[in-house]
């Protein structure tokens, strides 16, 4: 009886809390040595190998949890979008629900501002480095155009999101509207703007709800 009633415990499987949290540990600590190589050396100049150097495990472990290095680079990039490794998607998280409670276009907008440039400080350059990759593997590439349709997905909601509070300017449609959102979160024009002309995350959120603001929305008379 006592053997029965051991054998069906293990059949139906047994998960020790020790165990996980070591294998949470485990993987973040791929995920940070990968972020560093990807940022310091780009996608292709990053290999499995060294990741698994640097987070001081084993290659086989890296390819265990992240199967290829495509995969491994597009969770790092989720996580940093997020800030967190919550499987819970952008659009359904809190700051959300905020946002959507915010009456008028212009802070709409603002709220919407400040999480991409929260997230663009912390994922810009992985992203950036995707996109690099891509012109040259097709791993990688599948991931940058998980990116892309991502990006398109955010514009289009902060533009019906703006449409319910506000008419567009003339002329504007909602695709075209979408267009400019999409290009002025290009985590490229980010890069740009604090890297190379030393911006400040503050004055990229300025410029960017300035620049939707503007282009977006009918012109006070």
């Amino acid at each position: 009886m006592g053997a029965g009633n051991t054998k069906s415990t293990t059949g139906r499987g047994y998960r020790s809390p020790l165990r996980e949290a070591q294998a949470r540990q485990t993987r973040a600590r791929i995920m940070a040595a990968a972020a560093r190589r990807f940022l310091a050396h780009g996608y292709s100049g990053t290999t499995m190998r060294a990741i698994a150097l640097d987070a001081d495990v084993a290659l086989p472990t890296v390819e265990l949890a992240f199967r290829t290095k495509a995969r491994l680079l597009k969770a790092v990039i989720d996580v940093a979008t997020a800030g967190d490794d919550e499987h819970v998607a952008m659009l359904e998280r809190q700051w959300a629900t905020q946002a959507q409670s915010i009456a008028e276009a212009p802070g709409f907008i603002a709220a919407f501002a400040r999480v991409l440039t929260t997230s663009a400080e912390r994922a810009a350059g992985l992203t950036a480095a995707a996109l690099e990759g891509a012109r040259t593997d097709e791993d990688i590439a599948a991931v940058a155009a998980q990116l892309m349709t991502q990006r398109q997905v955010m514009a289009a909601w902060l533009v019906d999101g703006i449409m319910l509070r506000a008419p567009l300017r003339d002329e504007t449609s909602r695709a075209d509207a979408a267009d400019t959102v999409w290009t002025l979160m290009d985590p490229v024009i980010f890069r740009r703007l604090t890297e190379d002309r030393h911006w400040s995350p503050s004055q990229f959120e300025r410029w960017f709800t300035d620049s939707v603001t503007r282009l977006l929305l009918p012109t006070a008379r």
